[in-house]
């Protein structure tokens, strides 16, 4: 800024001409550096100030100056203050002509190359502009003698295309569900469950737990219970099949008298046999003849004839089957479905991420993602989670992978855009890739392959591409 006018000691005006070589009269430069880091423009200059004169009654300010047609802003000034000059503008308080952040040096002890750092906050604008060396040289009663500007060098960011995060639909419900087995112990023949009876107090409490997990949660309601009863070969196929139908309505009757469910809630299905349960553990053990018995099990008879016919083939095993197999086929599956009520606000979506992300949906993680600036730590970390959640799921992966490109991590956003999909925003994602790398041909056909899809700002990025290109 000009100062206020102070009491005039003299005025004499003096005239430059500008070596070849100068930006302006007296100041060269070396190096130029123009950066951006995230919101912020990272401008280094290094400053030949070795032909610079200034007399002792003068002042000389040179200000770096970003311009781009109307738009402009200086950057801190760094001033070389003559003798006299400078003690003039002690005594009478004033510490710079040009205000706080200039940098001030006695003529005598000014460098003779000045490494220039500083950071501007970022404005589109800046995007094109160049940066300019403004010199004002400065005499008595602060009078202003000459001013020069002289051109140093362009900013040009990298072409960084505009991103498409896609907003997934909303979830009509979110369902979610728990299995396991429970291995209940019947004595011979019977349908009636002893809570105390061998193992049967944490076979029982395995369920209990399952179910209070998701019961005790205010969230979640409780769709359906679901039992499958399975029963070992090794009755007729017929009583096998009364039993596991009798012990599974045993298990519903046990389970409803606990938690009271309406009868519709808690299903039931069975299987007299358990043949796949058994081929499982014959083809993992190391017994005699398994390549046989495996045959047999996998034959076209009807199960009675199955095991009979391994019972008599091979006694030996068979009598190792009963005694190890056989126990663990006789079990309960179950699965409790639930449904997770939808949350609409940030904050509390912010709460449940935090402790139990499994709750939300797609376009609710979208929500909180809506808060960050796109390529900040939270930005993207919620955007990886909600891969982590939905690995499979297109809009998850595609987000993912823009979040990716956003902070220059090429190979995850790869990795991502295997699973995104052949959509338009995807067809765009990976334009958006080849540009950061610098594939242009790649990055024109996949853009014009978006803009026939109908993305209407693959159009434009093309567009803007072939501008940069020129």
């Amino acid at each position: 800024m000009i100062l206020a006018a102070l009491p005039c000691i003299c005025s004499v005006a003096e005239a430059y001409a500008q070596p070849a070589g100068n930006i302006v009269p007296g100041v060269a430069v070396d190096r130029l550096a123009i950066g951006r880091e995230g919101r912020w423009l990272d401008v280094a200059v290094d400053m030949d100030l070795s032909g610079l004169e200034v007399s002792s009654n003068r002042a000389v300010v040179i200000t770096p100056r970003l311009v781009n047609g109307t738009d402009s802003l200086d950057l801190p000034s760094v001033g070389i203050y003559g003798r006299r000059r400078y003690y003039y503008y002690v005594r009478n308080g004033i510490n710079a002509i040009s205000g706080e952040g200039e940098r001030v040096y006695r003529a005598s002890d000014r460098p003779d190359s000045l490494a220039y750092v500083t950071l501007a906050e970022y404005r589109d604008w800046m995007d094109g502009a160049t940066l300019m060396l403004h010199r004002s040289d400065w005499g008595c009663c602060n009078g202003l003698l000459a001013e020069y500007d002289g051109a140093v060098g362009r900013h040009r960011e990298a072409f960084f295309p505009d991103l498409v995060f896609v907003q997934p639909k909303g979830a009509v419900e979110k369902t979610r569900s728990l299995s396991g087995s429970a291995f209940i112990d019947f004595p011979v023949d019977q349908t009636v469950i002893y809570p105390d009876y061998r193992r049967n107090a944490v076979e029982l409490g395995r369920i209990q737990a399952t179910i209070d997990s998701v019961r005790e949660d205010p969230d979640v309601t409780i769709t359906s219970v679901w039992l499958k009863g399975f029963a070992s070969p090794e009755s007729p196929y017929s009583h096998n099949t009364e039993l596991a139908i009798g012990r599974t309505a045993a298990l519903k009757r046990h389970i409803g008298q606990l938690y009271h469910f309406a009868d519709s809630v808690i299903l039931t299905d069975h299987e007299p046999e358990d043949w796949e349960g058994l081929r499982r553990y014959v083809e993992q053990s190391n017994i005699d003849h398994r390549a046989e018995i495996l045959a047999i099990i996998d034959s076209g008879l009807e199960p009675d004839a199955r095991e009979a016919k391994i019972k008599r083939t091979y006694p030996v095993e068979y009598r190792f089957m009963l005694q190890n197999f056989y126990p663990a086929l006789r079990h309960t599956d179950y699965r409790i479905d639930y449904s997770i009520r939808r949350f609409s606000d940030a904050e509390e979506i912010e709460r449940i991420m935090a402790k139990e992300p499994q709750k939300l949906s797609l376009d609710e993680l979208y929500i909180v993602a809506g808060r960050y600036e796109p390529g900040t730590d939270r930005f993207t970390e919620i955007f990886d989670t909600a891969v982590r959640l939905y690995p499979d799921d297109e809009t998850a992966n595609l987000n993912a992978a823009n979040a990716a490109i956003r902070r220059d991590d090429f190979a995850m956003a790869r990795r991502y855009l295997d699973r995104a999909g052949a959509s338009a925003e995807a067809a765009y994602a990976r334009a958006a890739l080849a540009i950061r790398e610098k594939d242009y041909d790649t990055a024109r056909r996949l853009l014009r392959e978006a803009r026939d899809m109908g993305l209407a700002k693959a159009s434009e990025t093309l567009g803007e591409l072939d501008d940069r290109l020129k």
